[in-house]
């Protein structure tokens, strides 16, 4: 079995190399190529480990003809194309738990040295001046801190604050009242959390709702005598109307560890500006967090290369690697009823419903469903997979709808995937056996049992004698094989279907001559 090759191209802890090939993984170690040269190299790579240095443009992708994982060391992946891998059915991953706590310091440490003005009192002090007068600092116990963004870094950053005796204010849109109360913090809307807090720090990805999250009226509203950290991203805070606010002495100090374009200009406005402290982007330049970072990318991408484990993805759901040999079986019935509904069904289909029953309602869906989407999507582009399908379904206007069932039917464990065609609801349904093997057993309401492997033909008919007679004397003229034989019927009489595995694909000459016999109601070649 050949060892999916990966290119680690920014510069990362050594360990990051060995744990890639400890885990049965290829990999090169090529880093400070520029763009074009990268181009020229990316299309041998199933996987690729970046930082921040590697830009990961459309134009890289385009070249990346086989990559199917990159992995971000670390939190921000502005530097990845996120929506453009995902068209092309690349996974994003990045490592956000490997330097949160180095962040969550960093912004502790930002919030004390502007408490006690540590940075200006040093330079002058280093310069032989003893400006004792001139510095008069804020104790940070008893006043208030105000989160933006409540997750894993803000959570860090909440309890080091409630160590020190600070009152903590949240906002955040996903910050649940059990999850406040289990931090210790207040949760408030944003509004009341600029006009009561001492200090504000910013813990919040760079999103289009999230930009200028501070901005001009924000920054107004706040307290007087506020103090504002930002180790986040840049874009949060409008760093223009910060600078007239600290000139005018309504913000008391800033402290940014980020800027909106970095590295600034050397004549940035904030720069000199009393009161304000800045740090080159240092939040997760700690040697821990450098390791954590690089080993954590490491472990993921060789599990998803390896075992199909997918942990802090961007752009498809999680999946452990301790799910994926449970989950793969159903993936693989999943995706096979998806295409088998996408090579039945005739024109647009505005709707999807993907249920599960028994056993199969008890896992993690959203694998299952994208691996349905993934076989239907096929209908429209051959490139699909996981990644892709579902935004190439939401591209198309596709409403998909999740049904569980925990209570077993018939069978012990049942998927069944519907779709809204022209001609109504059609819906097909499988299940596993003991030995893990997907089966379809019903199509469009007739019960019928078979292997969807390789050529098949799929014939609708009336159920009538000398019907199966004629189909096999048609494929024995052609000298087309018939590997298996499968029959079901609504009633006898009513309306059949007959399922062949075949060894070769069938011409379409011979597609028609079929039509072309007594009862046959459609014909139609199928290929998994």
């Amino acid at each position: 079995m050949t060892k999916p090759k990966v290119l680690i191209s920014d510069k990362m802890d050594p360990n990051a190399a060995r744990i890639f090939e400890e885990r049965g993984c290829e990999v090169d170690v090529i880093t400070g190529k520029t763009p074009e040269e990268l181009k020229e190299i990316i299309g041998q790579y199933e996987g690729l480990a970046i930082r921040s240095s590697t830009k990961v443009t459309k134009e890289i992708l385009d070249a990346a003809t086989n990559l199917k994982v990159i992995g971000r060391a670390g939190i921000g992946v502005d530097n990845v194309d996120i929506p453009y891998a995902s068209s092309k059915g690349v996974v994003v991953m990045n490592t956000p738990f490997g330097n949160s706590i180095t962040t969550a310091e960093h912004a502790i440490a930002l919030l004390m040295a502007l408490a006690r003005q540590i940075p200006e009192a040093n330079a002058l002090t280093q310069k032989g001046e003893w400006p004792k007068s001139g510095f008069m600092g804020v104790e940070v116990t008893g006043k208030t801190l105000g989160l933006i963004g409540a997750g894993n870094i803000g959570g860090i950053v909440a309890s080091r604050a409630l160590g020190l005796k600070m009152k903590v204010i949240a906002y955040d849109p996903f910050l649940t009242p059990e999850r406040a109360i289990e931090m210790g913090v207040e949760k408030v809307d944003l509004g009341a959390l600029v006009t009561r807090a001492d200090f504000i720090t910013l813990h919040t990805p760079l999103t289009d709702e999230t930009r200028n999250i501070l901005s001009r009226e924000r920054l107004e509203q706040t307290k007087k005598g506020v103090r504002i950290i930002n180790c986040a991203r840049g874009g949060l805070v409008d760093e223009v109307a910060l600078k007239d606010l600290l000139d005018s002495g309504h913000i008391a100090g800033a402290a940014l560890d980020v800027f909106e374009i970095e590295p600034p200009a050397k004549d940035h406005p904030l720069f000199g500006t009393p009161n304000f402290i800045c740090t080159p982007h240092l939040g997760a330049s700690t040697t821990e967090a450098q390791v954590n970072v690089a080993l954590q990318v490491a472990e993921q991408l060789s599990d998803y290369l390896v075992n199909g484990g997918v942990t802090n993805a961007l752009n498809m759901p999680s999946l452990s690697a301790e799910e994926a040999p449970k989950l793969r079986p159903y993936m693989a019935l999943a995706e096979k009823l998806g295409s088998l509904v996408g090579q039945l069904a005739h024109g647009e289909l505005p709707k999807i419903s993907i249920e599960t029953e028994g056993a199969a309602a008890q896992l993690n869906q959203k694998p299952i469903v994208g691996a349905v989407l993934a076989g239907l999507m096929k209908r429209y582009s051959s490139s699909v997979n996981m990644v892709n399908a579902p935004f190439l379904a939401k591209e198309r206007g596709m409403e998909v709808r999740e049904i569980r069932n925990e209570k077993e039917g018939v069978y012990h464990t049942l998927l069944r995937v519907t779709v809204e065609t022209s001609q109504g609801n059609r819906s097909v349904a499988g299940t596993l056996f003991a030995d893990g093997a997907p089966r379809l057993v019903e199509m469009f309401g007739i019960s019928i049992e078979a292997d969807l492997e390789g050529q098949m033909l799929y014939i609708s008919n009336m159920d009538m004698p000398g019907f199966i007679g004629s189909v096999g004397a048609l494929l024995g003229e052609a000298d087309i094989n018939i590997g298996t034989f499968h029959l079901g019927r609504r009633e006898a009489g009513g309306e059949a279907i007959l399922l062949l595995s075949i060894d070769e694909p069938v011409p379409a000459e011979l597609i028609e001559k079929i039509c072309k016999v007594r009862n046959v109601k459609r014909v139609q070649p199928l290929s998994f």
